[in-house]
This record gives C-alpha cells, structure tokens and sequence, in this order.
C-alpha cells in the first residue's frame, strides 16, 4: 500500500495522544497523580493536541475533505465511520475532564467519571482504528490477529512513555512508573517482531488461478490493461525494495524501542533532573521510530488486487 504521510502521522498521533489521555483520565480520575494546574494543562493539552492534530492531517488524504462529514452517516456498516463517532464522542467526557482538573482543580466527583470515561472512550477509539485495516481481507498482512492488539499495544506503549516524560519533568515521576514504561516498551518489541515474523512466513492462497476460477494450468496477463498509471497502482501497487524494507525495520526497531529501553533503564539509575531530560528523549526519540514503523505498516502490505496487474 501506498504509505501516505498525512495517514502515517495520524495513526502515529492519535495512538499516542488517546494513550496518553486513558493514563491521565484514570490516574487522574483515581487521585493517583495529583490534580496541579500545570500538568493537567501541558497533559491535556498534549493528549488532545496530538489527537486533534491527527484527526486534521488525516483529511489530507482525502480528494474532496470538505466532504469528510458525510463519512459519519455510514456507522453501522464503515470502521472508519465507527472511527469517526467515537473520536468526537470522545472529546465530550474529555473536554469535561480538563475543565474540572484545570479550572476547578479537582479530578474526583464528576471530574473522575468524566476522565473515566474519556479513557474508555480512547479505548474504543484506537480499537476502531485498529478494525478499519484489521477488517480488510485483501491485505493478508493486516487482517490478522496481529493488527488490533498492536494497535493497543502501541497506543498504551507511546502513551506511558509521554505521561512518564511528564511527570519527570515536574517531579512528580517514581521508578515504578519508568519500570512499567520500560516494560511495555520492551513488549511492544516483541509484538512487533512476531508480527513481522508472522508475515514475512505469511502464504496467501490467492492467485490468478483463484481469482478467475480457472484451473488447468496457470493464468497469466498478456498485457497490462492500461498504458499510465492509475489510482489502484498508486495506491495499491506500491513496493518497497528487499534491503530498504531491511533497513526501515532496523531503523524502527533502533529509534521505537532499543534506544527508548536503554535511556529508560539508565533513568532507573540517575537522580531527578537527569532522569527527566532522559525521559523526554526517550518520548521524542519513540515517536519518531514509531513514525517510521507505521510507513512500514502501509509499504509492506500487499493488496490482492495487484493480481490484475500480474504482480
């Protein structure tokens, strides 16, 4: 598939900002970190801005976006429909959450339900995320049982590693915290490796032969139905090279895990003002790996529909 960046970001985006504003309205909403005018500004406004920021550069993709409103009406049968009520449904306990920790300075009473069930709301959210790619057969590479966990996953690993950076920064942060950050990373690892695995040995039983219904022999195209390229080969046709796909995935693997891991672990060990700046590198160094693991979600899936294309 083709990896259009305004999709990249958007996935990259939202699952760290509805992973970050799930930790913060259940910690918040159970008095677990404290309800300080700053953190719940910097922290809602981070969550709700990175959100917010991929919902909009999610209209980039689109050929006509001012007709984006009309995806809504197609809930009962569309996950990006599903997508797109849930997110808006979303903001309302959300935007109820901030106001009562930022401008009443409070997160228990209606403050908490209202955090509680903005963390719900992001749970569902980035689960109907995960189901517009999980739910499309004719990309083996995603409709798998790999997709939808991942998404989770990732969602909850960017997530804890933004709250963490944080709260280090004002103070509040506890070597469980950088612990629990450390091992979701670490998790997040190993899901990604087994899902590269499971593709990489993936066998997809379509074939020319299984698409026409003809057999006997093996159906191959004369020539190609058209001279120029079109938007299914734009789109779908898209390939990436052996050794670049290689590198992509050792580069991924560098910035979205093993460095976060390591300047992790050696906050374990550092005082406060070191442990912070750490884990702010480790927050940035992540997002960015996760940006390149998501353009790889998209190059290395291969929709069957370039069978009519002979590939």
């Amino acid at each position: 598939m083709h990896p259009a960046f305004s999709v990249v970001f958007f996935t990259t985006a939202t699952g760290a900002g509805y992973g970050l504003l799930a930790l913060l309205g259940v910690l918040g909403g159970f008095q677990i970190i404290p309800a300080d005018f700053w953190l719940g500004f910097i922290g809602m406004g981070l969550a709700l801005g990175l959100i917010v920021a991929g919902l909009l550069s999610s209209t980039g993709h689109l050929g006509r976006p001012e007709r984006a409103w009309r995806a809504f009406s197609q809930w009962r049968s569309s996950w990006l429909s599903r997508e797109g009520v849930a997110s808006v449904i979303t903001f309302i306990p959300a935007g109820l959450f901030g106001i009562g920790w930022i401008f009443f300075g409070k997160t228990d009473g209606w403050v908490g339900i209202a955090g509680s069930l903005a963390a719900i709301g992001a749970i569902i959210t980035v689960c109907t995320t995960g189901m517009i790619y999980a739910s499309l057969k004719p990309i083996a590479q995603w409709h798998s049982r790999f997709t939808l966990p991942g998404y989770l996953i990732f969602s909850a690993m960017t997530g804890s590693v933004l709250l963490n950076a944080l709260l280090q920064g004002f103070a509040l942060g506890s070597k469980v915290q950088l612990a629990a950050c450390l091992l979701l990373t670490l998790f997040g690892w190993s899901w990604k490796l087994a899902t590269w695995r499971y593709n990489d040995r993936l066998e997809i039983s379509t074939t020319a032969n299984t698409a026409t219904g003809l057999a006997g022999g093996t159906v191959r195209s004369l020539e190609w139905p058209h001279t120029e390229e079109n938007y299914l080969l734009k789109e779908m046709g898209f390939r990436i090279a052996r050794k670049h796909g290689a590198r992509l995935r050792q580069i991924t693997q560098a910035l979205a895990f093993a460095l976060p891991v390591v300047l992790l672990a050696i906050g374990l060990a550092l005082p406060w003002p070191l442990a912070a700046l750490l884990s702010v590198l480790a927050a940035i160094v992540q997002f960015a790996g996760m940006l390149v693991e998501r353009w790889l979600f998209f190059a290395e899936a291969k929709h069957t529909v370039t069978l009519y294309y002979g590939r």
